[in-house]
């Protein structure tokens, strides 16, 4: 997983509420377990509008997508996140998200940005025609007018993001301590063969 910390970029003002997980990938893009590739199947029934947000020149690849409440409600498919990925979005600003869709986004190292809606309001009206900062480490999202916005994030994602590390590198991060246990279990119980668990 890439570190996140600063993305500035163009945002996509896209604004609309309770947008569910088969909106962000229809079901017929399931049928895959790579990643790479939904990005074309991303918003795929809104972007049959030629005049879509999406793939406006003005936004093609902006980092970061700006949507309504509730964004991700529906179903627990984690291709939403994946598609996202290949879309380039790195963040995601809301009022509020689906519990699933949020923590799915966590995992494959999309930041959530919940702010309230005025606040999303206004960020909607800037983003319409200049770039938007998101500053993890400072918890901030700022404009070119001088607006600056606070968020909260839960600690602990905080720094998984900030330093790029999924599951696996949150294990792998703990190779040493991991190796010491693994040490001192074989020393103990030599009578097991190595690294089964089961009696020589």
């Amino acid at each position: 997983m890439e570190p996140v910390n600063h993305i500035e970029g163009r945002a996509i003002p896209f604004g609309r509420k309770n947008i569910d997980t088969d909106v962000i990938i229809p079901a017929k893009w399931l049928k895959t377990i790579s990643r790479e590739g939904l990005g074309r199947g991303a918003f795929e029934t809104l972007r049959a509008d030629p005049d879509n947000l999406f793939d406006s020149e003005t936004f093609k690849g902006a980092p970061i997508l700006i949507a309504g409440d509730n964004f991700g409600c529906g179903s627990s498919r984690e291709h939403a996140a994946w598609a996202l990925l290949d879309l380039g979005i790195k963040a995601v600003i809301a009022p509020s998200f689906s519990d699933i869709f949020s923590g799915n986004a966590f995992k494959n190292g999309i930041l959530t940005v919940v702010m309230p809606q005025e606040q999303v309001d206004r960020l909607l009206e800037v983003a319409q025609t200049d770039p938007i900062a998101i500053d993890l480490d400072a918890q901030t999202v700022t404009t070119p007018f001088q607006d600056r916005f606070t968020f909260e994030i839960d600690a602990f994602r905080k720094h998984c993001l900030i330093n790029g590390l999924d599951e696996v590198g949150l294990t792998l991060a703990r190779s040493d301590a991991i190796g010491a246990f693994e040490g001192q279990v074989a020393e103990a119980r030599p009578f097991l063969a190595q690294g089964t668990g089961v009696p020589a």
